[in-house]
């Protein structure tokens, strides 16, 4: 989020053993579907795989029993339903990295224009946040912090048993975060001894993955990354008390938003454990290139130790006053609340001199190092991280990812496959999900258009199949308008 005992077998039965199949559909999730023949041939289709290859012409791919039968050129087989999907495109369904139940429901300043206590709180999506996922192409996500994770984890079991429709979800435990965070919906750690009591015990609750975040201390961190991976579960972090490279060192496996805006290895005269104003972490990289020693050797380091980075360029494009606002599509999702104080946090933000110009080099700048980062080699990860000032909205924002990482320098087909391949690879899903191939589950989008020439036709999503189920994304995105931020 950005402003912002098991054993190892059960942990890894975890992670491994989500369901292929969701059950039999209820009555609420049959409203949404639009096809769940046994059989369906998607036929005169282009496939792009999701591995990085151009794209095939003219393919007919068979679904059958939630599973994809074959892609090649013959006919549809006897029985299955057809789907003439002539000027259509389909790609592997989006592998969310950076992804929330929660949303900054609204901004509430004071007199001073400042938040006052408890702090910034954030509402628990629910009902709203998986059908938009769903609705948007993502047919997997990983929360990415929580703060209702027993919400998350029946959210999760909900979908899996057929009885509301939604992504595959890897759920993140609650934020692992030291002492006077700015949430008050987050834990306050203190020592190591917490940390590791904390990890297993959300761990044997059905968390997959934990998210450590801004204030927490290096012998807290290191503690909870040892008890994660005696688990076989992972670990990744918002992070800006402990820098990157401390955190690499200590194991952790994936890093979040990007250096520009959280690591603080080159602020001057840093604290120990102690996170500096955000603002000093982005000035002391505008000071760096890309190219340069320092920032060559962080990213070798990060190479080396196998540490992934998640891109989530949406949320800070969303605080540039020069950049879009939300479509008109987007605003009707938002409660009449939750558009007001995002147009609110927009007029504020541009009144400001200059700012606009250095929030815009900011995000140049991340968009360099994770253009670096892959060609060197590094394992780059997608996801919107759908809060800030509440302009970045689950699944659309995972489309707008997309096309942003082409402004990054990267092709679209690199971008989908940053957005797919990737993070089944760094779930460990790779086997199932991620890339389009026989054998593998039948989690498709269908676009109208060719994405792999034009990214921005990713947001043309005509059905999105999940297990081999199609749903209907104009449904599933009607059934929530005007509820985003409330529910």
């Amino acid at each position: 989020m950005h402003v912002r005992s098991a054993g190892i077998a059960s942990g890894l039965l975890i992670l491994i053993c989500i369901p292929a199949m969701a059950q039999t559909p209820s009555a609420e999730v049959k409203k949404f579907i639009a096809h769940d023949d046994p059989a369906i041939a998607l036929t005169h289709v282009r496939v792009i795989d999701g591995t990085g290859a151009p794209a095939q012409e003219d393919r007919t791919v068979v679904l059958r029993n939630g599973r994809i039968e074959s892609v090649g050129d013959g006919a549809a087989p006897t029985g299955a339903r057809v789907i003439d999907l002539a000027g259509r495109s389909v790609i592997p369904g989006l592998v969310g990295m950076h992804n929330h139940l929660m949303y900054t429901a609204s901004i509430n300043l004071d007199e001073d224009d400042k938040i006052p206590p408890p702090g910034f709180l954030v509402t628990e999506l629910a009902f709203s946040a998986p059908r938009l996922y769903l609705a948007s192409g993502v047919t997997t996500m990983r929360t990415t912090g929580s703060i209702e994770p027993y919400t998350d984890l029946n959210i999760r079991r909900l979908i899996d048993d057929g009885r509301m429709p939604g992504p595959h979800i890897d759920v993140t435990g609650p934020y692992l975060e030291g002492v006077d965070s700015f949430f008050p919906q987050m834990s306050a750690l203190k020592t190591p001894d917490q940390a590791a009591k904390t990890v297993a015990f959300w761990t044997s609750q059905g968390a997959t993955s934990f998210k450590a975040y801004m204030n927490i201390a290096a012998d807290v961190l290191g503690a909870a990354i040892k008890e994660a991976h005696k688990h076989g579960v992972k670990v990744t972090g918002h992070l800006c008390s402990v820098d990157w490279r401390q955190a690499a060192a200590l194991g952790i496996d994936d890093l979040e938003h990007g250096p520009v805006y959280t690591d603080s290895e080159f602020v001057n005269d840093r604290k120990k454990d102690v996170c500096p104003q955000i603002p000093a972490i982005v000035a002391s990289w505008e000071k760096l290139d890309v190219d340069s020693a320092p920032v060559k050797a962080l990213i070798d380091d990060l190479v080396k130790r196998h540490v992934a980075v998640t891109s989530t360029l949406p949320v800070f494009e969303a605080g540039i006053t020069t950049r879009r606002v939300l479509s008109q599509r987007q605003a009707q999702m938002l409660s009449a609340e939750s558009l007001r104080s995002y147009l609110a946090a927009r007029a504020s933000a541009a009144v400001a001199p200059g700012r606009a110009e250095k929030a815009e080099a900011a995000l140049k700048k991340e968009m360099a190092f994770e253009l670096a980062f892959v060609r060197a080699g590094g394992l780059l990860l997608a996801g919107p991280d759908p809060t800030g000032n509440g302009g970045t909205l689950p699944g659309f924002a995972d489309q707008r990812e997309l096309e942003l990482l082409v402004e990054a320098g990267f092709t679209p087909l690199e971008a989908i496959h940053i957005a797919t391949a990737n993070g089944a690879t760094f779930e460990k899903r790779i086997d199932r999900i991620g890339t389009i191939a026989a054998g593998k589950q039948a989690d498709l989008v269908v676009v109208k258009g060719d994405p792999g020439q034009k990214i921005s036709d990713v947001e043309n999503v005509e059905l999105v199949f999940k297990d081999g189920i199609a749903y209907d994304p104009a449904k599933l995105i009607n059934s929530v308008r005007g509820m985003v931020g409330i529910r």
